[in-house]
């Protein structure tokens, strides 16, 4: 075990354990609400596990929540968030190279180690970053 920055080990209490997805849907949340005002909603793509636990991740750091009903789960495969406020639509997405790194590297016994190097890693270097105006509702 590694000794763990307390906002990863509040990620951990609250998903249960942590690995580098968890982690990754928390930059992706934390992002989101740095660059973005007023209310946030959020599309995650991806259901199944381990990629699935970027959700929770986005959760404890956006405000997006399942139980608030603004955060859609779509089953895609692919590590990606898009978020959007009244004046910003911003799209994440987990760069091919550090998904097949993560993927090929974790084990129960690396994805802590794994989640800690996401976490420390360079906005440029974990996402494909997109930001544009949303469309107006009805367009």
């Amino acid at each position: 075990m590694h000794e763990l920055p307390p906002e990863l080990e509040a990620l951990k209490q609250f998903h249960g354990h942590l690995g580098p997805y968890v982690v990754v849907g928390y930059r992706m949340g934390k992002l989101a609400r740095a660059e973005m005002k007023g209310k946030l909603k959020a599309v995650a793509y991806s259901k199944r596990p381990p990629v699935s636990c970027l959700v929770d991740g986005i959760q404890f750091t956006s405000g997006c929540t399942l139980g608030k009903g603004n955060i859609e789960v779509l089953d895609d495969g692919i590590p990606k968030a898009i978020f959007r406020s009244a004046d910003l639509e911003l799209t994440l997405e987990l760069k091919d190279e550090v998904r097949r790194d993560v993927d090929a590297q974790m084990t129960h016994e690396t994805e802590e180690m794994l989640a800690l190097s996401i976490f420390r890693a360079s906005t440029d270097s974990l996402f494909t970053i997109k930001r544009s105006t949303p469309c107006p509702p009805g367009r």
